[in-house]
């Protein structure tokens, strides 16, 4: 079981350089774990495609197609005050907006102190950084 951060699970819904390296973290992974408000960034970034003209509404409704098949078989951290309150100190000790705050937050209640046993899959690099200092295993090992 691995906790996804959208970075990772959108090269899996659209097509994109980093599709590759996200499809082998997925092969070595029998259960996504991905924080609650996930499905909504995966969505922006398919709207966001789609208005920028690199693909089609056809294009975008397999995106979205796939989306649905990842989250029907995902598991996801459940916002609340904990997740908020982790965050909070997320951002006061790593160079993170909110969003990406809350994405690492919610892998910090899901392992639950147990970081250095668990694994974070994520493409952006600063969330990557502050993942590592936070104790996690970081998926891809260089992204």
């Amino acid at each position: 079981m691995m906790f996804w951060d959208s970075s990772a699970l959108v090269p899996l819904v659209v097509r994109e350089s980093t599709t590759g390296v996200a499809e082998e973290a997925l092969r070595g992974d029998g259960t996504m774990v991905v924080w609650w408000g996930t499905v909504l960034e995966c969505r922006s970034a398919i709207s966001r495609t789609l208005r920028e003209g690199r693909f089609d509404d056809r294009t975008a409704e397999r995106a979205l197609g796939v989306l649905r098949l990842l989250a029907d078989a995902w598991s996801e951290v459940l916002p609340g005050e904990r997740v908020r309150g982790i965050a909070g100190r997320i951002l006061m000790t790593h160079p993170l907006r909110a969003a990406d705050a809350l994405q690492l937050a919610a892998a910090v209640v899901w392992a639950d102190g147990d970081e250095p046993g668990c694994t974070f899959v994520c493409l952006d690099t600063r969330l990557r950084s502050a993942a590592r200092a936070e104790g996690f295993t970081v998926l891809p090992g260089s992204a």
